[in-house]
């Protein structure tokens, strides 16, 4: 989709697992490899919240393989591992609100099932085993912009399974010789992310509203701020954290995102502006588990990984714009 190259070293003699590749980040990244000649890019989905037509255009690929499958098993997660070399983990059940309204599944595949994968890739001799966090673990803490050794206390059960992962990343790391790095995603938006669904992110959302002419709703006052990161940032990070030969990285987690922040009443203002449009938004009471303002510094990301976001907030919209204008949700 981009002309933008985030690695030096050829592909062809790699073979990637991504784990959620049917999903909205990992079927980016999945295009990515493929189109960068990657040797081979396996991808483990069990299509809960993934999509089968995010990856149906590389389905007559050879190096394309797709294992439908749940993380949650452990058998599945040792034969998806076989043959690989570099590990992108983005399989989890997303959404603050979710995990509210069910924590123990929320756990299950955050937790059990991140636990899984990492056994799997231990035993399956996979060194390089790069996992999706959140902002999410920065909780309560009020600091900004967010750094990545100052977290406060969880807000979320979703926020509580990342900061798990983070633990027992930290721990494989140390105790089996894995080299293990974390990205700490800050509002990632851009195509194939669903509007649909009663936990979808709020850009989509917003998107939606414009497209069926509605006014969004808006949880709170609109004046809570977010560092939001087009999705080919997000890819760029998961590239170079595979790919990067810097042992300071390793074990390590960084925030990805653009280090700018935005509030949703200036984000829906600034999507009006790109559509030419003019809608008031309905407010309704603050969600819980939600924190206020968000905003990250990404200079650890930067020194370690040589992680640059090359897309801003508004070139972002208008790509996804396009994207969400082509397709139909309703």
């Amino acid at each position: 989709m981009y002309d933008i190259i985030y690695h030096r070293e050829p592909l062809h003699d790699k073979a990637f697992l991504i784990t959620g590749g049917a999903g909205f980040i990992g079927s980016n990244l999945v295009e990515y490899l493929l189109k960068h000649g990657a040797g081979k890019v396996r991808v483990l989905d069990n299509l809960s919240t993934g999509f089968a037509d995010n990856l149906s255009i590389y389905k007559d690929i050879p190096a394309f393989e797709f294992y439908e499958g749940d993380i949650t098993n452990t058998d599945t997660c040792r034969k998806a591992c076989e043959g690989i070399t570099h590990i992108s983990h983005q399989a989890a059940l997303g959404s603050v609100p979710r995990s509210i309204a069910n924590p123990l599944k929320t756990h299950e595949v955050n937790v059990t099932g991140f636990l899984n994968m990492l056994i799997a890739a231990r035993d399956a001799g996979v060194k390089r085993f790069v996992y999706a966090s959140s902002s999410s673990v920065y909780g309560d803490h009020p600091g900004l912009p967010k750094q990545e050794d100052l977290t406060g206390h969880p807000l979320s059960p979703y926020a509580v399974t990342k900061a798990t992962n983070e633990l027992y990343a930290r721990v494989f790391g140390k105790l089996y010789g894995m080299e293990t790095l974390g990205l700490r995603y800050f509002n990632v938006f851009g195509p194939r992310q669903s509007p649909t669904g009663p936990y979808a992110a709020v850009i989509p959302l917003f998107v939606q509203a414009l497209l069926d002419g509605k006014s969004p709703i808006i949880h709170g006052d609109g004046g809570q701020t977010r560092d939001f990161t087009f999705v080919e940032n997000a890819v760029q990070a998961n590239v170079k954290a595979m790919l990067t030969i810097e042992p300071s990285a390793f074990n390590e987690v960084f925030n990805i995102a653009v280090g700018q922040r935005v509030s949703l009443l200036l984000l829906w203002e600034e999507l009006q502006q790109l559509t030419n449009t003019t809608l008031a938004p309905s407010f309704v009471e603050s969600r819980t588990g939600d924190v206020r303002d968000s905003l990250a510094n990404i200079s650890k990301a930067a020194l370690l990984m040589d992680y640059s976001p090359e897309f801003t907030l508004r070139a972002g919209l208008q790509i996804a714009l396009a994207w969400y204008k082509a397709r139909s949700y309703k």
